[in-house]
């Protein structure tokens, strides 16, 4: 993984390496030890409660422990995680890879117990069922990215205990990982220290592996989306209303309060369009 040292300086560069590079970024001690303590203590609260809330890689249970577990909405969880989501540099990266006003698709937490299984390679929304080519535009490319991922390391990631496992590059040909074997022959991990934050593209095949330490590995997942693409967890209902009243400008952009589409029409009056050509003609 390349390091990120200056961002201002740099961006280009890593823009390059997120399209045409290896698609992996790492931003070394992002996050202080008390941001990272903070969030993993309400992680593991949260999800030795709620041990079973839905995750798309469900993990295998051992006498009736869930072995992976999610927690979603963390919006809703401290003031922590909506730092987390504007931390400066990765909004800087991101403006520049998916436009200024994109959008938070989902910031949610993936807590891999002693045990748990890893996933299968995939790639992450709204690419994650891509293997039904059939319901995706034709020519889909991935010339440019409709997806940044963000992942908080909150425990130091091991080969041990699964750190994230990806194939450099594999974000260039946009297609749903097919060869397990392959991928697992040839892949790199995302290995890294509590703090350190992993920025990849959204289409590198990537999975968590088997935790085969003795010891927890959980991290804070974000993923950020371009304005026009469908969040995945629905932010604007799902946050709660005294955050959104208090967000900074950013945040509400992020959650997506601000922007008017979908818009009912008919229900406009004249002059209140916006942009050189909002009236169609045709």
């Amino acid at each position: 993984m390349k390091k990120v040292t200056n961002t201002t300086d740099q961006l280009d560069d890593l823009i390059t390496e997120f399209i045409d590079g290896s698609g992996v970024l790492v931003i070394p001690q992002a996050f202080s030890a008390d941001q990272i303590a903070q969030a993993r203590q309400i992680i593991m609260e949260e999800s030795d409660t709620n041990a079973e809330t839905a995750t798309h890689f469900q993990g295998a249970a051992a006498d009736g422990i869930v072995l992976q577990r999610r927690v979603w909405n963390l919006l809703n969880k401290g003031p922590v995680f909506s730092e987390m989501v504007q931390h400066p540099d990765v909004v800087a990266i991101t403006s520049a890879l998916l436009g200024s006003v994109f959008k938070l698709g989902s910031i949610a937490a993936n807590r891999l117990l002693p045990g748990g299984p890893g996933q299968e390679p995939h790639i992450d929304y709204p690419y994650w069922d891509f293997h039904k080519r059939d319901e995706f535009p034709a020519r889909m490319n991935s010339s440019y990215p409709l997806n940044l991922q963000a992942t908080i390391l909150l425990d130091d990631f091991t080969p041990e205990n699964g750190a994230t496992a990806y194939l450099p590059g594999s974000q260039a040909d946009l297609m749903y990982p097919v060869d397990s074997e392959t991928f697992l022959k040839t892949c790199s991990r995302m290995t890294g220290k509590a703090g350190d934050c992993v920025i990849f593209n959204g289409m590198v095949h990537h999975c968590a592996m088997p935790n085969q330490s003795d010891s927890d590995r959980t991290a804070v997942l974000i993923e950020y989306l371009p304005k026009f693409v469908i969040q995945l967890e629905d932010q604007i209902n799902g946050v709660n209303p005294e955050i959104i009243s208090n967000a900074s400008p950013l945040l509400r952009q992020l959650i997506g309060v601000d922007y008017k589409f979908p818009e009912l029409l008919e229900q406009s009056t004249p002059g209140n369009t916006e942009g050189r050509n909002a009236q169609t003609t045709a």
